[in-house]
């Protein structure tokens, strides 16, 4: 027996040590030598020479076996074993196998490997059997190098997002195994899972499936009444098409009804495909389709089909109605290197201005305040040519869920052609009036739909689209005034080019003024001029730096402003109006509610004053060790601005405009406020006169509206506040709000919007104690105040609350409430809970009061392979 310690290639050492028997009549060769140790620690053993004429014999090992170990290793060559002890390591073609201990048997031409006691005498060192990208680590194993089949003992491996446990393992091949007494779980611990699927049998082909006999589900080591006679696991990392099993519930005006129930179809790799729909007793449906789509480097997207068929109330009951109602959206991104010249974005959101409030899907159920719909489809274009050009083309749409009116641009171009310096030379500085002149272009096209919900995408609301050109040429220029001042000033030409005008007449017929379309090309040409001179003053107080406020600054950036837009009167038409009892000339322009206005009848000569200032504080920090001052934002703006009419008869001024905000606390507390102050009074009807405020007996300014705004968000730790939702995420997508202050509208059944994440440290049952609990909250209040007709009323004031806590790291609690002063009630509730149970999660949702009274509750295994072993009870919102 000979002990080496070396890393070598074991194969060479079994080709060598087989002694070549010669044929008979053969002259008989020379007895082979003893093995001997050399300096270098390598096994050599001497064979015999044969003549040339014997066929060599085919090699015991297909490949070279590499190994190693942190010990010895130990050959025996009467019986014909390799020994590697501690840390032993072993290579043969694609496997790899690390061990306490590997025995090398190349009489049997089998390998085994187990583990070794340490100084306690606890065995250690599990086996770590891997093949590819499978991975097995049991008790033992014994390999055989020539069938490839193995016997593996209390096997632990890892498939997809599966953990398989098995007693007794038989390997047939690199692609079937067969398993006796496998446990199957999700959980991260294998050996102490939460819950596991008990199997006596089953067949396991690594990356593709699991087939199983009797399984039984086991929770908490107390094996449940769930029964299956036989199951199939797949294990693949690709997505696989099936069935969404759905949620099910009972709705007082429906009757029951399964939601969410639908197959997915997994068309690629780089897009998908599912189908939803819900189902009522009393007849009512919806439908949806939801697809996702990407392609590294290139774009990336989603798109959303949602239709509902609602009914309410009993056939031929005077109560009964019915109700279609829909919703598309569709996002799209384009990756920036894809294309450094051009982009393609959409951001789509539209349908029916009800869906959202009458949809009686709970996801949906937070996105049912929201007041407006939009949406932007753009395509834009970098051309590299001197001087450069840019040219976007976007379709858009804005929707009230209110009014129900929607306006649309389909499509809109812009073209802008890059500004022109002809008076400066090509590489040199362009300073003073004329060398900093320059010139540009830009050509906006449009075509506008006015409409609203009822007539959307019907003839009626094509026949009053509304196309325009407009052509912007500003010839502008800056430079430094007297040193401390900067001027600008710029002439504008603007053409203007519709399809479709008006003509006003008297119909006698009638007895009214009728108005008539007129279609065909018509222009018309404005030009104005404008200048501004500013400047920009700082002011430092100082109090003294043994003071608490050693200083404030304050900047303040004053400007006066002129601009001067003549009178287009050529534009204008008369006519004879008989349909009063006077007959009245009247006026008006054939341009009149065109998309890009109309020109001016009267001379418009004023001039705008306004002023910025900041407030910024230099306090002495508390922390003694630091030397400089540390500043602190008063007021990041207070800006006032107004104007003077010259060229106006009566109210030369226009109101004062009075603007702020600042931040708070540090930057926690967002704080903006307004307030518009009008210098004339009022009439007894209400009606603002020519006559100052405060020579009718008031004050220097009348109020008419004020609003103020605080924002405030904190949390336990720092960098917690204020976290918005992801963009991608589905409220915001709804045109929801991107914190919790309306609710969280998330399906707690999709585990596309799981938003609890595995943690390590959730298995230490040490942080179930911990003391410190996580939590944050966003607050936002609202005040409007409105006095344009002496009416002082308050006509918004409300507050609304966030708030989420981690009770422990397994328990979480959410609120969103608020209350409304004007109305004397509370804003949209919802109360939330969750908790983490490792491997499956449970969600709670409540809202109890208003007309959006729902509750769902939910349990289920995280893993996406099993997201239907789930228990989901919900109700539809009470509408």
């Amino acid at each position: 027996m000979l002990t080496v310690g070396a890393s070598k290639s074991y194969s060479q050492e079994l080709r060598n040590n087989k002694t070549n028997i010669p044929p008979k009549n053969q002259p008989q060769a020379k007895k082979p030598v003893s093995p001997t140790v050399n300096a270098d620690d390598s096994l050599k053993i001497a064979t015999v020479s044969a003549p040339d004429s014997l066929k060599p014999k085919k090699p015991l090992l297909e490949s070279k076996i590499t190994r190693k170990a942190k010990d010895y290793e130990r050959f025996n060559q009467k019986t014909k074993q390799l020994t590697l002890f501690n840390e032993a390591e072993v290579y043969y073609q694609d496997i790899e196998l690390k061990s306490g201990i590997i025995v090398l048997d190349y009489g049997k031409d089998e390998i085994y490997a187990g583990r070794i006691k340490d100084s306690t005498g606890k065995l250690t060192q599990r086996p770590v059997f891997k093949q590819g990208q499978n991975v097995v680590e049991p008790d033992s194993i014994r390999f055989n190098t020539k069938t490839k089949k193995a016997l593996i003992w209390n096997s632990r491996t890892e498939q997809s997002e599966f953990h398989i446990k098995a007693d007794i393992v038989k390997r047939e091949n690199d692609s079937v195994y067969y398993m006796k007494g496998a446990r199957f779980t999700t959980s991260k611990d294998i050996d102490n899972p939460e819950y596991y699927f008990y199997t006596s049998r089953a067949k396991f082909v690594p990356g593709q499936k699991v087939v199983v006999g009797g399984t039984n589900m086991v929770i908490a080591d107390v094996p449940t009444p769930i029964f299956l006679p036989f199951a199939f696991f797949p294990m693949t990392d690709k997505a696989q098409s099936g069935i969404l099993l759905p949620s099910y519930g009972e709705s007082n005006n429906r009757g029951f009804f399964l939601q969410n129930i639908g197959y997915y179809f997994a068309l690629s790799d780089n897009y998908d495909l599912a189908v939803l729909g819900d189902y009522y007793t009393n007849g009512s449906y919806a439908m949806r389709f939801e697809s996702r789509y990407a392609w590294r480097y290139q774009f990336s997207g989603n798109l959303n089909v949602r239709f509902e068929n609602l009914i309410n109330g009993e056939r031929g009951y005077p109560d009964y109605a019915k109700q279609r109602i829909y919703n598309i959206q569709w996002s799209h991104s384009q990756d920036p290197k894809a294309n450094v010249n051009s982009r393609f974005s959409a951001s789509v959101n539209l349908g029916s201005s009800q869906y959202f409030r009458q949809s009686i899907n709970q996801i949906n159920v937070g996105s049912s305040l929201n007041n407006t719909l939009s949406s932007s489809i753009s395509y834009s274009k970098t051309f590299q040519t001197v001087p450069q050009v840019n040219m976007s083309l976007t379709a858009s749409h804005q929707q009230n869920t209110e009014s129900k009116a929607i306006s649309m641009t389909l499509p809109t171009l812009q073209v802008n052609v890059d500004r022109i310096f002809p008076f400066a030379p090509g590489d040199g500085p362009k300073k003073g009036f004329i060398k900093n002149m320059n010139i540009q272009y830009s050509l906006k096209a449009e075509n506008r739909y006015q409409t609203y919900d009822s007539l959307f995408f019907k003839s009626e609301m094509f026949r009053d689209a509304k196309t325009g050109f407009q052509h912007t040429i500003p010839l502008s220029t800056n430079f430094k005034l007297f040193r401390y001042f900067s001027a600008s000033t710029s002439v504008n030409y603007n053409e203007v080019w519709y399809f479709k005008t008006i003509r006003k007449e008297y119909d006698p017929t009638t007895t009214r003024d009728t108005t008539y379309n007129v279609n065909g090309f018509d222009a018309f040409r404005t030009y104005n001029f404008g200048s501004s001179l500013g400047t920009t003053i700082y002011g430092t107080f100082n109090f003294g730096k043994d003071k608490k406020i050693q200083a404030i600054r304050h900047v303040m950036r004053p400007s006066v402003s002129y601009s001067y837009t003549p009178s287009f009167n050529q534009y204008y038409d008369k006519y004879t109006s008989q349909a009063t009892a006077e007959t009245i000339v009247k006026e008006y322009t054939r341009f009149e509610n065109g998309i890009f206005g109309s020109p001016g009848k009267n001379v418009s000569n004023s001039v705008g004053f306004s002023l910025s200032n900041t407030f910024e504080a230099k306090v002495t920090d508390r922390d003694t060790t630091k030397t400089e001052a540390k500043k602190i934002m008063l007021l990041n703006n207070f800006n006032l601005s107004t104007s003077y009419n010259i060229a106006a008869d009566s109210l030369k001024w226009s109101p004062l405009r009075i603007t702020g905000g600042t931040t708070l606390f540090k930057d926690k507390m967002n704080v903006n406020f307004g307030a518009t102050l009008n210098p004339y009074a009022l009439d007894n009807a209400g009606r603002t006169i020519n006559k100052f405020n405060i020579d009718n007996g008031g004050s220097l300014f009348r109020m008419t509206n004020a609003n103020l705004t605080v924002g405030y968000s904190l949390a336990s730790t720092d960098g917690e506040e204020g976290k918005k939702k992801s963009p991608d995420s589905q409220g915001v997508r709804n045109g929801g709000r991107e914190d919790d202050l309306f609710g969280a509208n998330t399906d707690p059944s999709d585990p596309r919007q799981d938003d609890q994440k595995d943690d390590e440290a959730t298995n230490e049952i040490k942080d179930l104690f911990k003391l410190d609990i996580p939590w944050d909250m966003t607050l936002a209040y609202s005040l409007t105040y409105s006095n344009s007709r002496r009416e002082s009323d308050i006509t918004g004031n409300s507050l609304m609350v966030s708030a989420n806590t981690d009770i422990t790291p397994m328990w979480k609690v959410g609120v969103s409430t608020g209350y409304d002063f004007v109305q004397e009630g509370f804003t949209f509730t919802q109360i939330r809970l969750s908790r983490d149970l490792l491997s499956w999660k449970m969600d709670f949702s409540w809202v109890p009061f208003g007309q959006n009274t729902y509750w769902s509750f939910f349990i289920g295994i995280k893993s996406s392979i099993l997201q239907d072993v789930k228990y989901d009870k919900r109700s539809v919102p009470n509408r």
